[in-house]
């Protein structure tokens, strides 16, 4: 791909993925990177970001990342981290604050000019989180900003094409956070905003025709966003040698597998519909465990798709609907892979018995990028407003083991839940939905008779990409009326609550 792009350098920070979205809302095509893993044809970027990170500069287990490839010779802005690592090891100085600043602040000051700062007044707020603060600022540095408790909020080093600060842009809560990156990289660093959701599928079509030429492409359909972008555009590409497979794993939501079918017929889409449900809930039975509930319906889905795949002749590559938070290599607290919370929603992987090459078209790409391609082709507004939906489906909304019984409850409250919210104009405000199966009983009372039935848990959250969020303050008269409808019409439910936890320290999932 031909375009100006900017690299960032990530030192473990939450952020990171945020400075890259917030970078390619502006039409410029960002990576993200480790610090200790810089790419040797740094000549292809044409500006680098810093990243912030939860260590200090002062500690002895202070990340170094070598610039000397970058420094002076690319436009660089250093964020958080990065702007204390400028100043503690070119010349200044980083001490603890007196007061940890986290949050949101209000620049104090703005030098008057300053084309890193053009159209933000003093006032403007920003978001702060650090412990450590910078004392003096490195050889050649100017102050740019300060807010009222941190006076080095913001610098640049003369006779460079260097700017740092000491807080977060990329966040939301950064009300001009947006602007200021806009400022640096297009005003300051002349990159060139051409990564747009046209140019993306015009030259991710003539790859894959370049990749794949005559060869056969098997691709795994969940309905969801991801794996139908990435159909449609090798479809562009490949037309007929395109082969796709939607399995229903018996855990798809009410009568999920046949509209999706339906949905796919006006797509020009060659799909074949795969009903494996009773092996599926064969290969659930009795397992309570989350992580080995997922490697059971993994094991099953390979299983399924290697079946499916051996009875179309010569296939040589297998399509995913992969997305970049998928393949980003992170940083831990410790410098190795970070923290696995639970396994991915994705298969991820093949077994080698099945030998096929894979081809991920839209790896490159954000969720929300996702929906923009799909929107550029032109592609049905409900399919790509659907929430996301995970790859193991009400298995992981079952708390405790499966069986038919409790997907068919399950499969009931949902469809109250999610019918509702489109009903009553709400679907399209909440970015995922959906309802857990608890494995408790609780007592109730129910035509002057004593119930002992299950309680089901309804969430709904809003996000961006899934990273973090909030729960959603839905109307009370609808959760009302969703919860009488669902004790009412669904056997065997006999209380529902509402969960209000957060993406942190909560996930989206129960399991």
């Amino acid at each position: 791909m031909q375009h100006d792009k900017v690299l960032i350098l990530d030192f473990g920070s939450q952020y990171t993925q945020l400075i890259a979205r917030r970078v390619r809302e502006l039409n410029i095509y960002s990576e993200i990177h480790p610090f200790n893993k810089i790419p040797t044809n740094i000549d292809d970027y044409k500006a680098v970001i810093l990243s912030g990170s939860p260590f200090s500069v002062r500690g002895d287990e202070a990340l170094h990342p070598d610039l000397s490839d970058i420094r002076a010779k690319k436009p660089l802005l250093a964020v958080c981290y990065g702007a204390q690592y400028l100043a503690h090891f070119s010349g200044g100085n980083v001490a603890p604050s007196n007061t940890r600043e986290y949050g949101r602040a209000n620049l104090s000051y703005i030098k008057e000019s300053e084309a890193f700062f053009k159209g933000i007044s003093e006032g403007s707020q920003v978001w702060m989180s650090h412990s450590d603060t910078i004392k003096e600022l490195p050889t050649n540095g100017e102050l740019l900003a300060s807010t009222h408790d941190v006076q080095n909020a913001a610098y640049k080093i003369n006779r460079e094409t260097t700017f740092a600060i000491q807080f977060h842009p990329e966040v939301y809560h950064s009300k001009d956070g947006k602007q200021l990156l806009e400022n640096f990289l297009i005003g300051i660093a002349n990159v060139t905003p051409d990564w747009t959701p046209n140019a993306f599928v015009e030259e991710t079509v003539e790859d894959l025709k370049a990749k794949i030429g005559n060869d056969k492409v098997v691709l795994g359909l969940s309905g969801g966003v991801d794996s139908s972008v990435a159909a449609i555009l090798l479809h562009k590409a490949i037309g007929k040698n395109l082969y796709c497979i939607f399995v229903n794993n018996g855990l798809l939501r009410k009568n999920e597998f046949e509209s999706v079918l339906k949905q796919y017929e006006g797509m020009g889409l060659n799909v074949k519909g795969v009903d494996a449900s009773a092996r599926f809930l064969d290969a659930l039975a009795g397992e309570s465990d989350p992580e080995k509930k997922r490697k059971a319906i993994g094991r099953a889905f390979i299983e399924v798709f290697d079946d499916e795949a051996h009875l179309i002749e010569d296939v040589t590559w297998l399509a995913q609907g992969t997305i970049y938070p998928d393949v980003i290599e992170s940083v831990s607290a410790t410098g190795g892979p970070s923290a696995t919370i639970k396994s991915h929603h994705n298969v991820g992987g093949l077994p080698d018995f099945m030998k096929l090459k894979i081809v991920e078209p839209l790896k490159a790409l954000f969720k929300d990028e996702v929906r923009r391609v799909g929107a550029s082709m032109g592609m049905n507004k409900e399919l790509l407003g659907r929430h996301p939906f995970p790859g193991p489906g009400l298995a992981i909304r079952i708390l405790g083991d499966i069986t038919a019984e409790k997907v068919r409850i399950l499969q009931e409250v949902d469809a109250i839940f999610i019918n509702g919210l489109k009903e009553w104009d709400l679907y399209d405000k909440v970015w995922q939905a959906g309802a857990m199966l608890l494995p408790v009983n609780s007592v109730g009372v129910m035509g002057d008779e004593r119930t002992y039935e299950k309680c089901v848990a309804l969430r709904a959250v809003e996000s961006t990409d899934g990273m973090t969020a909030d729960w959603v303050n839905l109307p009370y008269e609808f959760l009302q009326k969703t919860s009488n409808d669902i004790i009412n019409k669904v056997k065997g439910v006999n209380r529902v609550v509402y969960d209000i936890s957060s993406k942190p320290p909560a996930t989206i999932e129960w399991e």
